[in-house]
């Protein structure tokens, strides 16, 4: 069952480069005072992670910067905290195709926005949420750092050693966006 599970990511992931060599997207950041909207891509099976979630939706409200989450949940049913939360839209195993990319408005709507910037919070890297953070539209991408990859689709890396805390984690990605200032960008 693993094995062909492997192979299924495998050719997902061959027609996902495919499909992100062909894909042309502009680079923009200049500071982080000027950002409005965030978008965010997160493995939603820790619901401990969705307090660390709340709480920076709750910052960057404070900051006046629109949240956008976008989950993945492998289970076939929501646990209860995360349905009518009007900032976080979640994917389930049955939003999925046989290649595990996700067939849905929602992450068709969700790739295509703007976002000021995108910060991914796919620890496992699990391949619906790589799918939809390659493809985003998002002027400025945020991820981990993973030394096996050479084409990373992130353009801010944060090398952070594991296991990762997502409010360390959420806490260094705006500590490192306050530093950027360019204004050429």
């Amino acid at each position: 069952m693993e094995f062909f599970k492997n192979i299924r990511i495998r050719i997902a992931k061959a027609m996902l480069s495919k499909v992100v060599a062909k894909t042309k997207r502009k680079v923009s950041y200049s500071k982080l005072s000027l950002i409005r909207t965030i978008g965010i891509v997160w493995d939603a099976s820790n619901p401990y992670e969705f307090l660390c979630i709340s709480r920076f939706y709750q910052k960057m409200q404070e900051r006046k910067i629109e949240v956008k989450v976008f989950g993945y949940y492998s289970g076939k049913i929501l646990p209860q905290q995360y349905i009518d939360i009007k900032y976080f839209t979640c994917l389930r195993r049955n939003d999925i195709n046989f290649f595990y990319s996700p067939v849905t408005a929602d992450s068709d709507r969700f790739i295509s926005n703007k976002f000021d910037i995108l910060i991914d919070i796919n620890f496992k890297k699990l391949f619906p949420l790589q799918y939809i953070s390659s493809l985003s539209n998002a002027g400025f991408k945020v991820g981990l750092f993973e030394p096996e990859t050479k084409n990373s689709q992130f353009d801010l890396m944060m090398e952070i050693k594991s296991p990762v805390d997502v409010d360390h984690y959420l806490d260094q990605v705006i500590k490192y966006l306050e530093m950027i200032n360019s204004e050429t960008a």
